[in-house]
């Protein structure tokens, strides 16, 4: 399918995209401090720079985006322009991903990684309460990994 704007547009579009204040990290930290939780923000200091941390828990979360992270979902698709250069940038994201991940846990710390495709899309979740009232129970559980992604995937994992 070709795009439906110009090489330039679609370069500005891209270029516009940032990692930080997301709107599906936005939903998630209202919810969260909704229900009383206080986090830090990109923590700087941590692995990964992650996108909330609760040290009273001693719990980081990510909030990814399916494109950017290469999640197997339905809102991942390779692009049909420079193939080579998105295999390499989003291979090189998950092997960053996967190693800050490593370095978070043998720090000690519990790590939950909120995929895009869990609160927004056809496949979503049922809503944005259930995603929050899973990372509340996983915060006052002592279960150190957490993923939440789509429903048709094994959705809600611990």
């Amino acid at each position: 399918m070709a795009d439906v704007v110009d090489a330039a547009t679609r370069s500005r579009m891209m270029s516009g995209i940032r990692g930080k204040n997301t709107k599906p990290e936005l939903l998630i930290r209202k919810a969260l401090h909704a229900r009383g939780f206080r986090y830090r923000l990109h923590c700087k200091d941590l692995p990964g720079n992650p996108d909330l941390c609760l040290p009273k828990y001693r719990a980081v979360i990510f909030v990814h985006g399916c494109f950017w992270h290469g999640h197997d979902c339905h809102l991942f698709k390779w692009p049909k322009t420079r193939p080579e250069f998105w295999r390499e940038k989003i291979g090189r994201n998950r092997e960053v991903d996967a190693a800050a991940m490593a370095r978070l846990q043998d720090a000690g710390w519990r790590v939950a990684v909120v995929w895009e495709c869990s609160i927004k899309g056809r496949l979503r979740l049922a809503d944005l309460p259930e995603v929050v009232s899973e990372i509340a129970r996983w915060l006052h559980s002592d279960e150190a990994l957490l993923e939440i992604g789509t429903a048709n995937e094994a959705g809600v994992s611990g």
